[in-house]
Parts: C-alpha cells; sequence; structure tokens
C-alpha cells in the first residue's frame, strides 16, 4: 500500500451490483451441492491471502459459523505482497472524496483496527500525522484538504500554525499544518496474521502454495473446480477472489470485462539513519497536489522504530516487480498497449519522467526531504524497502478509486461466470479498510447468493 491521492474523476458506479432475477437455484437451498465424501471442498472458497483476502474469509465465517469456507494463496505464507510491504499507516480518512466509500470505509476501519489491534495486543502506536504547507502557495490545497477531511468526519484534526507545528515536529519547517491526531502506525502483516489465526479458529482451512491456473464447472455435483498450476483441485459451490496485483487476470479466467486493470505501482523507499530517527516524530505528509496521481515524499515512522523516507512511484515491469530486474516483457507490452495506460502515461509524462529519474538516481530527492527537514543529509540517507501496489486503472486512464466487485454473468446456469464473485479493485487505504472491505465483499455476497445465510450444521 503506498499512499496515493489523485483528483481524476469519480465513476458514477463503482462497485458492480447486479439485480437478482427471480429464479429458483436449488431444490433444496439448505443442502451443499458438493459431494460430502469428496475432500479439498467448501462453500465458499476465497482466492489471495493478503489482507483483504483474509478480512474476507473471517468475515464469511463470523456472519456464518456453519459455513465450510476455505482460502488459497499461491505463496508459502500469508502477506507476502503488498499486505507485507507497504507504508504501515493507519490512515484517518483526509484525502478521500467525501461520500464515496473509500472515504467512509476508512473512517470505520480507522476505528475498527485501534479496536482490534487492542484486543488482540497488536503492538501500535496513535503517533499522528501532520500534513505540512512548507510555503504560502499551498495555504489553499491545504484549507481545501482540511474542509473534505472535516467532511469525511476525520477525528479531531485542526489547522496549525508554524509555531504549533514545532511542538509537535520540533524539527519539520512548515508555515502552516492539519494535525490529524488519530493517524497511527501498525505492522500490517502482523495484523493479516492475526486476521488468518481468527480464520483457522472459526473453522477456515488455508492452502497455501497453490496458484489458481484455472476454473472449471464440476458437472457431476454442479460445483466449482479451481485448478492449480500443478494440477490440483479443490470444489466450491461459490468463490471470491481477492487477488491484488493478479485480479484482472482472475477476473479475465471467468469471462469478465477487461477493465479495471491492474497496473503494477513500484514504490522505493529510502530509510533513515538510525542516528537522525529522533528527528521524526510521526507521520509528516505533503499538501498533495491535485494535479498528479500519487502523493510525493512523505516520512514514515516505523513499529521497528526505523523511518521511511518517500516513495516514489514508478511503473514495475512485473506485476511483483520489486526491482528494475525484475522484468516480464510480455507483461509489460500488455500494459503498455492499452489505451487506458497511453492515455493516463500521456497525461503524466512528466511526473512519470521524473519518478523513474528519482528512481535511477535516490540522492536526487534529498531536496525534497530537506523542505520539510533540513537537518537530514545525505550520508544519514540509505536505499530502503519497495513495495508494488495494485493500482486499478479504466480502460479510460481514470484511476478506480472505490472498492469495485464484479460477477461476469447473471445466468445461473453458468456456474463458472455466475458462481465466481471478483474483488477488483481494493484501493489505499486498503490495510486501514480491510474489516469493512470484507464485511461489504460478504454482504454482497449474501445478497446475491443468499443461500450462503442459510446453510446450518
Amino acid at each position: 500500500m503506498i499512499s496515493n491521492f489523485t483528483s481524476t474523476k469519480m465513476k458514477l458506479v463503482q462497485i458492480t451490483t447486479i439485480k437478482m432475477k427471480n429464479f429458483k437455484l436449488f431444490s433444496n437451498s439448505n443442502k451443499r451441492l458438493y459431494s460430502k465424501c469428496k475432500t479439498n471442498s467448501y462453500d465458499v472458497l476465497v482466492v489471495g491471502g493478503g489482507i483483504v483476502g483474509f478480512a474476507t474469509a473471517r468475515a464469511l465465517l463470523s456472519r456464518n459459523k456453519h459455513l465450510h469456507v476455505g482460502l488459497v494463496e499461491k505463496e508459502n505464507r500469508p502477506s507476502v505482497h503488498q499486505s507485507g510491504h507497504n507504508s504501515g499507516v493507519i490512515h484517518a480518512g483526509i484525502y478521500y472524496k467525501p461520500g464515496t466509500m473509500r472515504a467512509k470505509m476508512c473512517i470505520e476501519g480507522l476505528y475498527k483496527t485501534y479496536e482490534y489491534c487492542a484486543k488482540n495486543n497488536i503492538p501500535h502506536k496513535k503517533c499522528g500525522k501532520l500534513i505540512v504547507a512548507t510555503n504560502e502557495s499551498q495555504i489553499k490545497s491545504l484549507n481545501d484538504l482540511y474542509e473534505r477531511g472535516l467532511e469525511n468526519g476525520t477525528p479531531d484534526i485542526k489547522l496549525i500554525n508554524r509555531n504549533d507545528i514545532k511542538t509537535i515536529e520540533p524539527y519539520c519547517n512548515g508555515v502552516r499544518a492539519i494535525h490529524s491526531p488519530h493517524t497511527g502506525i501498525v505492522d500490517w502483516a502482523v495484523v493479516t496474521k492475526h486476521y488468518a489465526a481468527d480464520f483457522i479458529n472459526l473453522g477456515g482451512q488455508i492452502t497455501y502454495n497453490f496458484k489458481v491456473k484455472s476454473f472449471e464447472e464440476y458437472k457431476h455435483n454442479r460445483a466449482l473446480r479451481i485448478i492449480s498450476e500443478k494440477n490440483k483441485e479443490i470444489l466450491a459451490d461459490y468463490i471470491i477472489t481477492c487477488g491484488g496485483l493478479q485480479s484482472d487476470e482472475l477476473s479475465l479466467m471467468t469471462g469478465c470485462q477487461p477493465d479495471p486493470y491492474i497496473l503494477p505501482i513500484r514504490g522505493e523507499y529510502l530509510l533513515l539513519g538510525k542516528e537522525k530517527a529522533h528527528l521524526v516524530k510521526g507521520n509528516i505528509y505533503p499538501v498533495p497536489d491535485p494535479s498528479l496521481p500519487f502523493l510525493g515524499v512523505h516520512f514514515t515512522p516505523r513499529m521497528d522504530g526505523s523511518v521511511f523516507l518517500g516513495p516514489n512511484a514508478v511503473l514495475a515491469l512485473k506485476q511483483e516487480g520489486y526491482s528494475w530486474g525484475d522484468v516480464s516483457v510480455s507483461n509489460t507490452i500488455r500494459l503498455l498497449k492499452l489505451e487506458g495506460v497511453q492515455k493516463l502515461m500521456t497525461k503524466h509524462m512528466k511526473f512519470g519522467i521524473n519518478e523513474t529519474i528519482k528512481s535511477l538516481f535516490p540522492a536526487l530527492q534529498l531536496k525534497e526531504i530537506q523542505n520539510y527537514i533540513p537537518d537530514i543529509k545525505q550520508n544519514d540517507i540509505n536505499k530502503g524497502p519497495t513495495g508494488v501496489r495494485a493500482q486499478p486503472l479504466w480502460a479510460d486512464g481514470t484511476m478506480a478509486e472505490d472498492l469495485v466487485l464484479d460477477i461476469a454473468s447473471n445466468d445461473p446456469s453458468d456456474l463458472v461466470k455466475h458462481r465466481i464473485m471478483h474483488c477488483r479493485s481494493a484501493p489505499s487505504p486498503s490495510a486501514t479498510s480491510s474489516l469493512p472491505i470484507g464485511e461489504v465483499i460478504v454482504d454482497k455476497m449474501f445478497a446475491k447468493y443468499p443461500r450462503l445465510s442459510l446453510i446450518p450444521n
């Protein structure tokens, strides 16, 4: 999860909702469809072992403990990609367009995250955040952002002046700032592992090293057959995919429309030296430029005491491309041929070139860093970790800014197209919003497939 801000227009409909037709799906809705003598068979299978996948899986069993739910993940453990490579921030919902699900779920997720962490003794810290205007030209944008935060219900934010900035961040320069005291930090990989433990304790089953190759109809008993690249198979009545960087590929397997495409955007952090880590007390963010697709350099303290600086934002050359050496020529060519990608790159050509140069020459970020904390010098910064964010993009070149759920067909006779729901977009801050996102996905599953809420022991 790389923090971002974008001014692209919202789609009128970002959550794909499909009206239910009045038809009888089952002769006996309280019986499972799969053969009970068949192993590896589930009422619902979740594909994807990131934070959204596990939040959804645990929500299914929390809502109906009688469901038989499984989860498959292509890696050998949870949170290998986005959920384990992110800023670690608990966001407070300032940036997002008021009235969107993204904004609402972030605020709800903020409270639920702190409650969940406290209940499960997960280390976290409510260290706060400053969004800092370093010059007078940014004041109007800062004030507009403050009004947006108020409209979203971001708790206890206030505008502060230069002197107040120094009381919160003594080493930070700025003329004015928004103070968000409830923004915090946590290790989201640890949170994901707790979700996975919840899922197991509720009766769920996890299969790692299972990369989905195809979805097929198992005609013998009207179920779905999920086949891995190693030709292992699992049966399920229904499937929900939460594939992150692979979400468009999974959706295309069942005949969904091509977009939103998933652009792999790599964010490369710098690491502040330990001897200068005391210069940063909490999160320090820039005032976002609404003309740019991403936020810019910011300062993020971590639970281990380190401080991240950045990140930049460059197009990865592979869906899980954590460095310039991770290259998939075919995937890169596929993306560059897409009209939406071409439109986005044309619109933000200068930004993209600048971000690429900063990636190749990290020292060029120093001046931007020193706008906020002048005491940081060249020898205080080192190369840090990287993350790759799944950025959903519509065919017209605009970024998908809200949760997008998709089903290929309304025809119940086509099991593969009808009984598989895809989470195609769960944009930043999906970790903060993971518990609400999981609940919304289950709401949609139960509404679309009401039998799932009726299954007894």
